[in-house]
């Protein structure tokens, strides 16, 4: 039985609203090429991600632009990263499908002198820093907090990924599990984790399957962004709003529709301009030869107190919506 949970308190709006102000415009001489490659174009999070990169262009003077290949596919990715060395780019920000598969590359372009800054892909080894909006296994452990509340602490649930080679993806799994059996032992994981490539359609399908070869299945943990939309579809066609708990990663503009019939329950977040402005800002101050220190200050909605380990950089910035609140966050 579902557990409601619809007034629970969450973090303002405010803290996602884009800075103000980004930085002072960079004089001509000074002016970097920074590109920022995500893992896949056209999706709302990474277009989102655009707007953020767009903002710190047109404030700072930088040319800082965003792009992306058509599909979820690594490979893809490594070309558009070659392509961008080839262009003699200043700087890379760079959001890997597959941290394994972009280290050779990644290591040609700092061979070049081009810094790079890598976002959700904690263990890049060639990289100069990576920045995350909070410690990944702390994210997951927060959803599933929020998934066993509505569950009632007891059933079956199951996990999607939208890459089992996406390091934030299984980190935020891996934190959600291990909450899970610290803290809820009458809940199981059933099937493995399902990979959706950050594809709806797939994700559909693969919600699909868990339902039928798990008829008790009453909760889901969606990780690639485009997940909980594809397994809000596939409740909804059963009209099993009432009887199953959804919740994951996405945004209001992808999975709004789900969360006001119920058949998605909750979402959580970071806002993907915020992290494309905080990776060309860092970039910039790494090209400066600025000093990355822990507890330093982006001056960016929750960047403003960083942890750093490592050359990782963490931040407090996540956010869980739901249907009461998800008018606050228009993107």
């Amino acid at each position: 039985m579902k557990t409601t949970n619809r007034n629970r308190a969450i973090l303002g709006a405010s803290a996602f609203a884009l800075a103000a102000s980004v930085a002072m415009p960079a004089a001509a001489e000074d002016t970097k090429s920074i590109a920022t490659v995500v893992k896949i174009a056209g999706i709302q999070w990474f277009n989102r991600m655009e707007e953020g990169v767009e903002q710190f262009a047109e404030e700072t003077g930088h040319d800082a632009f965003q792009v992306g290949p058509a599909q979820a596919d690594p490979q893809q990715q490594v070309a558009l990263i070659e392509d961008m060395i080839a262009r003699g780019v200043d700087a890379l920000a760079v959001v890997p499908m597959s941290p394994e598969a972009v280290e050779p590359v990644l290591g040609r372009a700092m061979e070049q002198g081009i810094t790079v800054i890598t976002h959700e892909a904690a263990s890049q080894q060639n990289m100069h820093y990576d920045i995350e909006a909070f410690a990944n296994e702390d994210f997951g452990a927060k959803l599933m907090e929020e998934l066993a509340q509505c569950m009632g602490g007891e059933g079956e649930y199951a996990v999607f990924v939208g890459s089992l080679g996406s390091q934030t993806h299984m980190e935020w799994i891996d934190g959600a599990i291990a909450h899970q059996e610290a803290n809820y032992p009458d809940m199981t994981l059933v099937g493995d984790r399902n990979e959706t490539f950050d594809d709806q359609q797939n994700a559909y399908a693969r919600a699909q399957e868990v339902l039928r070869a798990f008829p008790n299945v009453r909760g889901f943990q969606g990780s690639a962004s485009t997940d909980v939309a594809g397994i809000g579809l596939a409740i909804e066609e059963r009209g099993m709003e009432d009887a199953t708990c959804v919740f994951g990663t996405s945004l209001p503009s992808i999975a709004g529709q789900f969360l006001e019939t119920g058949a998605v329950d909750g979402i959580g977040f970071w806002d993907p301009a915020v992290a494309g402005i905080a990776m060309n800002r860092l970039a910039v101050m790494v090209m400066n030869g600025e000093e990355i220190t822990d507890g330093m200050d982006l001056g960016l909605p929750g960047y403003e107190n960083i942890s750093l380990v490592d050359r990782v950089l963490y931040g407090e910035a996540w956010v869980i919506v739901n249907a009461d609140n998800m008018d606050e966050y228009p993107f």
